[in-house]
């Protein structure tokens, strides 16, 4: 995937000229004023000159759900945009979210560390190509606190109602608080609600029983024998970090995966220094790079029999062939679909793991949970001191069991009993002044997620000043424009790789792909001007 996305050979050079051409200095955190903390407050006025006069400006006020990557985002962004009234609302005691959640061995990024930065601060510090868990959290935090994002935090209150009344929103927290705002933008993210199988017997372990999302540092991992549910991500991640620690080390699988082989070399002293030196340097890294990957990758998945899908095929089947020697084991570990039908697992380390002389790749199902251990359909049972559940989340579940009700009484939870959908990812129809980040239907399978958090923000702004100009009061996507949108991504969906006949989390209830099923250069085309006849726009 790395030729495919064009990383395999790209290196700086630090004598382009396109390195140097005069520019704002990308490094610099963007100003911010200093933050309002949000109780209930009364109905905004119009803003006032410098003279007192009335500019006809609305004055909004903002809660935005969630302290993760898109948390920090929007409230450095709406900040920019001069809306300093901004409250943010964390469950959690600390930012970061999902990389604050998994923080299990070996957790890292499969996407490249020079996209998985904010545009408007790249890091210079990036040890890899491709990072680690907690260097991500720690450039998150790093930005959050340049920015003074954490002041307008209130951690550990999670927001359970939305209802939106008189124009306004009015909010319900865990801690009994009760706030009015104009806006809510919910950036609760995909990832953060584990999924517990369904195992007879699982809470009759003896041992230790740990979820890689909620990761627990006093689990003891050095000597002990460990079992490992799942085959996605986490697991393959886990598995390469731990083999050569553990005593015995039991991967449970369902199902086998394609593996792509993942280079990270680390960066060199040199580049690093050109990093610091000279930030355009990282600028254009993280340009050249995007391109590369959404021109390669991102449009190799979309297209079922694209050539960029073959390419991606071809080196998933020559990593097992060559990585595995042992044929009963090469063929257990064979999966019967195409590769990147389920989210790609990248891992340079993974088959070398598998193959060390304390583990055993388990193939036949879990029958149950036993004190002692894991029985398998076999009759066996794996004896463990630790269970590790490497089961995933619940990717459908967004900002939900957040009860949100609209002006007319609709709930979210109504709209979306059948699956979630949303506006190009943003907004849902009759529920007004509010927006999501990474909602439904997005491009979560094939690109980086800041990214498109950014280009998402870009788009609402441009609605958001609909509403500070007083151009309209309320504003979302109508019923109509939503219905098209989704009826066409449906149609496009049947000719990616997802929907070549596996199961996977990107498929939804219908067994058809929930994921943006375009290129990502469509997605930017998108995202780079709201159609406004798609949207409903009131008072």
């Amino acid at each position: 995937v790395l030729q495919v996305a064009g990383l395999s050979t790209l290196r700086l050079d630090p004598h382009r000229a396109d390195l140097h051409t005069p520019q704002d200095n990308p490094a610099d955190f963007v100003p911010v004023p200093a933050p309002v903390v949000l109780t209930a407050v009364t109905r905004p006025a119009m803003g006032r000159d410098a003279q007192g006069q009335t500019t006809g400006r609305r004055e909004l006020s903002f809660a935005v759900i969630g302290a993760g990557m898109s948390g920090i985002l929007s409230t450095i962004k709406l900040w920019e945009h001069g809306y300093s009234n901004v409250t943010v609302y964390e469950k959690a005691d600390g930012l970061g979210g999902t990389w604050r959640e998994n923080t299990y061995p070996g957790v890292a990024c499969d996407v490249p560390s020079a996209l998985y930065s904010y545009s408007f601060a790249p890091n210079a510090e990036w040890t890899h190509r491709f990072s680690s868990g907690a260097e991500i959290l720690t450039y998150l935090e790093g930005v959050a606190a340049s920015n003074a994002v954490p002041g307008s935090v209130r951690f550990g209150e999670e927001v359970i109602r939305c209802d939106f009344v008189d124009g306004r929103w009015h909010l319900e927290t865990s801690l009994g608080a009760h706030d009015v705002v104009d806006v809510v933008i919910a950036a609760t993210g995909v990832l953060h609600h584990p999924y517990l199988p369904d195992i007879d017997g699982l809470d009759s372990f003896a041992g230790r029983t740990v979820h890689t999302a909620r990761w627990d540092a006093t689990v003891p991992i050095d000597g002990q024998r460990v079992g490992i549910v799942g085959t996605g991500s986490s697991a393959i991640q886990m598995v390469a970090a731990v083999a050569d620690r553990v005593a015995r080390l039991h991967l449970f699988q369902r199902t086998a995966q394609w593996v792509m082989p993942q280079e990270n070399p680390a960066y060199t002293d040199g580049e690093r220094q050109a990093f610091r030196d000279d930030p355009t340097v990282m600028h254009v890294l993280h340009e050249d790079i995007s391109e590369m990957f959404a021109n390669g990758f991102s449009n190799a998945v979309v297209d079922a029999e694209s050539e960029g899908m073959r390419m991606i095929e071809a080196a998933c089947l020559t990593n097992l062939e060559d990585s595995v020697t042992d044929v009963e084991l090469r063929e257990r570990l064979r999966p019967d679909y195409r590769a990147a039908c389920k989210r790609l697992v990248v891992s340079p380390d993974f088959y070398g793991a598998i193959q060390h002389p304390n583990a055993e790749l388990v193939t036949d199902a879990i029958e149950c949970v036993e004190p002692e251990g894991v029985r398998t359909a076999d009759g066996r049972v794996h004896a463990l001191d630790v269970l590790v559940l490497a089961t995933g989340f619940r990717v459908d579940r967004f900002m939900r069991p957040m009860e949100v009700v609209g002006p007319t009484g609709a709930r979210l939870s109504e709209i979306w009993a059948d699956r979630p959908t949303a506006y190009k990812s943003i907004s849902i129809p009759g529920i007004p002044n509010f927006f999501m980040l990474n909602g439904p239907n997005g491009p979560v399978g094939n690109f980086s997620l800041i990214e498109v958090a950014e280009l998402q923000f870009a788009f609402i702004l441009k609605l958001l000043e609909r509403l500070r100009s007083g151009g309209c009061a309320r504003i979302s996507a109508t019923a109509e424009a939503t219905e098209a949108f989704e009826a066409t991504r449906v149609e496009a969906a049947k000719g990616t790789v997802w929907a070549t006949g596996c199961r996977s989390w990107y498929l939804d209830d219908r067994g058809v792909p929930a994921a943006w099923p375009w290129t990502f250069q469509r997605f930017r085309e998108v995202m780079a001007e709201p159609d406004i006849g798609d949207f409903d726009l009131k008072g």
